[in-house]
């Protein structure tokens, strides 16, 4: 990789942290954008997984006086099933239509919640956040997004900022655990690889430490906004690839 495109590599790298450090989220829907063009999508994957253990373990260090591990288990549990059965759809249905499908609703409910106020707060219950968080991992498994349907969840309860995301972070983190040992065992983490990573190291902690900054100085309709928005934009990057291809 020569100078130019490692600096490319390394800003997406920046972005990406200051993102998942401001919301809790996103940062693989940032650097993706730009990793896909200059490095190889088994890399932008891997990557994408290592640094997600950082950016959600940076999070719930940060977070940790409003951890509920009450909140917490059922929706790791549901993750952690949701996953593997959605890896194995892969090979079993048609993934660019399920892009597609998922990618609309995340607009239309991100359009929605922008257009009205926020939503009257609901109250779930244990079986139900199970059943939750096993198509958070479905959808992880056969999308790449592993924690959209969590943060959703967590944003219709009506929680504070910190709470939401010291419930769907540990979610967050659960699933890049699980895909990291998956990616392993299938040799994703190359020696190239892991010098990407190193290299991109500090550039991910600085924007994490950046974002969590900025986070520290808005309110709680801020971030549902900025919550609203990240989601879109995830929409959108799951309906523009089945348009151009």
């Amino acid at each position: 990789m020569d100078g130019l495109l490692l600096a490319l590599f390394l800003v997406a790298t920046f972005l990406g942290g200051f993102v998942s450090g401001f919301s809790g989220f996103a940062m693989g829907i940032v650097v993706s954008g730009i990793w896909l063009h200059i490095i190889t999508p088994v890399q932008t994957a891997a990557l994408i997984a290592g640094y997600g253990l950082l950016t959600q373990g940076y999070g719930i260090l940060k977070l940790r006086h409003a951890l509920r591990w009450q909140n917490i288990w059922p929706l790791v549990l549901g993750t952690a099933i949701g996953i593997p059965v959605g890896v194995m759809l892969l090979a079993r249905i048609d993934p660019s239509q399920v892009r597609t499908g998922v990618g609309v609703l995340l607009v239309l409910y991100a359009v929605y919640g922008l257009a009205r106020p926020a939503f009257k707060p609901i109250r779930i219950g244990t079986a139900a956040d199970i059943v939750i968080g096993f198509f958070n991992g479905l959808l992880g498994g056969l999308t790449g997004l592993g924690g959209v349907i969590s943060t959703i969840s967590c944003q219709l309860r009506g929680w504070s900022k910190d709470v939401q995301r010291a419930v769907f972070q540990p979610v967050l983190f659960a699933a890049f655990v699980i895909i990291s040992i998956s990616q392993a065992v299938t040799g994703a983490f190359t020696p190239e690889t892991l010098k990407l990573y190193a290299f991109g190291f500090p550039f991910m902690l600085a924007g994490i430490w950046s974002g969590f900054k900025l986070y520290g100085k808005i309110d709680d309709e801020t971030f549902r906004k900025v919550v609203l928005v990240l989601l879109l934009f995830a929409g959108v990057s799951l309906v523009v690839p089945a348009v151009i291809w």
